[in-house]
């Protein structure tokens, strides 16, 4: 069964991106202007790094209620203090995520194909949400799937028995017709951590979906 979380604007982080003003005050500014769950993600931390500027993000988020999960390193999520993990297709097998987060933490699990969601399900996963994309053409991330489309987005959302945040190449025009898929929510990175004004960035992107 999944735990309550708000998808509607998922930021996803990028140290390089956020430059000089930083991950904790970008990510504190972002929350300011509507996002609504963060992910912390940085691959090329050590995990001494990775837990220093975790705690950092757990500190900004303090009070708000928005929760923060670590890409990849579920090891790392009690060190940290976030609430949960996300993890990839070739990442730690999500049965092996759940067991090392424990029944309360959140876990989710990024999806390119209604097969991954068919998947996910006979094995059982106890997951709260599914990442779907990338959707269109992204550049933040090296390794990610070709970009699959709204087509492919609906048929992940219809397949799944978890709500699904489209992730890769949204933007403000695009917001809506992700909603019209029936998505929870839409997931970001450059069009938040590469702003020059975050919050302003955030409230743009989360009116978008609020009046979509």
């Amino acid at each position: 069964m999944s735990r309550p979380l708000d998808l509607r604007l998922y930021l996803v982080t990028d140290t390089a991106m956020c430059g000089p003003a930083g991950v904790p005050e970008t990510v504190r500014a972002a929350v300011e202007g509507g996002v609504t769950a963060v992910q912390l993600r940085d691959p090329a931390a050590t995990e001494a790094e990775l837990v220093t500027l975790g705690r950092a993000v757990v500190a900004a988020l303090a009070g708000t209620g928005v929760p923060l999960l670590v890409n990849d390193r579920v090891d790392l999520v009690e060190a940290i203090g976030a609430q949960g993990a996300h993890v990839g297709q070739g990442d730690l097998d999500v049965a092996a995520a759940r067991r090392l987060l424990g029944p309360a933490a959140l876990l989710g699990l990024s999806v390119q194909t209604p097969e991954h969601v068919w998947h996910a399900e006979a094995a059982d996963a106890e997951l709260d949400y599914l990442g779907v994309g990338p959707v269109w053409p992204q550049s933040t991330k090296s390794d990610a799937a070709p970009p699959a489309g709204l087509d492919t987005l609906s048929a992940v959302v219809s397949a799944s028995p978890w709500p699904c945040v489209a992730i890769g190449g949204v933007t403000v025009d695009r917001v809506p017709e992700v909603r019209e898929r029936g998505a929870a929510g839409v997931a970001v990175v450059s069009a938040v951590c590469g702003q020059p004004d975050p919050a302003t960035a955030a409230s743009v992107l989360r009116r978008a979906w609020d009046e979509s």
